[in-house]
């Protein structure tokens, strides 16, 4: 997992830690039904200076902390929290609790691999609006289950953000996250944001030894990592479409999409169950309902902001010619790799966006985009001595400049 990718997908860990406190014996329910449902998640009892009620029911959480020791080579974790502080808080039936606003100041995320390396992050702030905690149950449906799991909020944003690791510090804006959708179930539309990551000239020092980047004209680094989707659930299925976007300043954007559907919750359970007992998933007694998972589409797409015409030259210099020469000859590169593909539309199709992108670097994109959603059994029928076969079937196509 790339760093900056593992910084975020940390964080939102950290972030749920604001409702985990550990000892449950006397704290209001909303609390030992987060203390709960982290438990089930982490594994780990976290700890906790003092929970108080005010007489309005507003809730303070002080020097709330936990720490998961390394396992089967994975980092240890440690997660430390001055101050949460959790208002209008209300009981909204069925195991559903509902927290108006909550507040979380001076957390720091600390993770220590097992080689020794270590990585901080700290981030002074954070906040989340229309919060909702759900109370998986004594006996969980596989929903009942991925709905306790989830932390769905209409909004959460953080302050700034900074990451230290191999005494180089990398910072970012902060995250927003938003979600619009069903309190009981999970289901809905969301977006979510990590603003502006910057990578200073002396961390990028370390991290490319041989200097390409500065050759290319960038001394730091700053972009955006964002994404959009939905999540239906229905009965004991569920669907997702998924945007991803990378977002480099004078770079350019790498973005990706992917939808699925017809995913057993089933799996989700499974995979609950295998990480309690220490086992390794069960997936071929989940492979009859798996076949039938459906894939309605997957897209990658580059857009260019400069970083192509910067590149080019350093690319035809390792292959021993001139930039002119390795964009003509491109074309007709492509087109004898491909030949073994025996889809002749689809060849002409990749050498006519290759050249156009070359010619005048815009975008490119691959596109994969069935007729119809085609489910996982199809996908395992496709003859794979026939891939021009299989092209057409799953509506693969590529593009530039659009």
């Amino acid at each position: 997992m790339k760093p900056m990718t593992k910084t975020f997908l940390l964080l939102c860990l950290a972030s749920t830690a604001l409702a985990v406190p550990a000892m449950a014996e006397n704290v209001p329910p909303v609390v030992a039904v987060l203390l709960h449902n982290f438990e089930v998640q982490a594994k780990v009892k976290p700890t906790y200076a003092t929970v108080e009620t005010d007489a309005k029911g507003n809730i303070a959480i002080t020097k709330l902390a936990f720490s998961k020791a390394a396992e089967a080579g994975g980092p240890a974790v440690s997660v430390a929290i001055d101050e949460v502080d959790l208002e209008d808080v209300s009981d909204a039936g069925n195991g559903l609790y509902q927290i108006g606003s909550a507040t979380v100041t001076g957390m720091k995320l600390d993770v220590t691999g097992a080689n020794g390396q270590a990585f901080s992050v700290s981030m002074p702030e954070g906040s989340a609006e229309d919060w909702y905690i759900k109370d998986a149950g004594a006996s969980p449906t596989p929903a009942d289950a991925l709905r306790a799991s989830m932390n769905v909020a209409k909004k959460m944003s953080s302050g700034k953000i900074t990451a230290t690791a191999m005494g180089q510090t990398i910072t970012a804006d902060g995250y927003d996250t938003t979600w619009d959708g069903d309190p009981a179930t999970g289901a809905g539309s969301f977006t979510a944001k990590l603003g502006n990551v910057v990578i200073p000239e002396e961390a990028i020092a370390i991290m490319d030894t041989s200097g390409m980047l500065k050759q290319l004209g960038y001394s730091s680094l700053s972009f955006d990592i964002d994404g959009d989707g939905k999540l239906d659930i229905a009965g004991d299925k569920m669907g997702l479409a998924f945007n991803f976007a990378y977002v480099g300043k004078d770079m350019g954007t790498l973005r990706f999409s992917v939808g699925a559907g017809d995913i057993p919750l089933a799996v989700y359970a499974e995979l609950q169950k295998s990480q309690e007992g220490g086992k390794q998933p069960d997936f071929a007694a989940l492979m009859p309902e798996l076949q039938n998972v459906t894939l309605a589409g997957f897209t990658f797409r580059f857009e260019d902001a400069s970083i192509t015409k910067k590149v080019l030259p350093l690319i035809a210099k390792m292959q021993g010619m001139d930039e002119a020469t390795m964009v003509a000859s491109a074309g007709a590169m492509a087109q004898m790799g491909l030949m073994s593909l025996n889809n002749q539309e689809f060849t002409t199709q990749v050498v006519g966006a290759i050249n156009a992108f070359l010619k005048e670097p815009k975008s490119i994109t691959v596109a994969l985009k069935p007729a119809a959603p085609i489910k996982v059994q199809e996908l395992m029928t496709l003859n794979p001595a026939n891939p021009g076969e299989a092209i057409a079937k799953l509506g693969v196509s590529v593009s530039a400049n659009d």
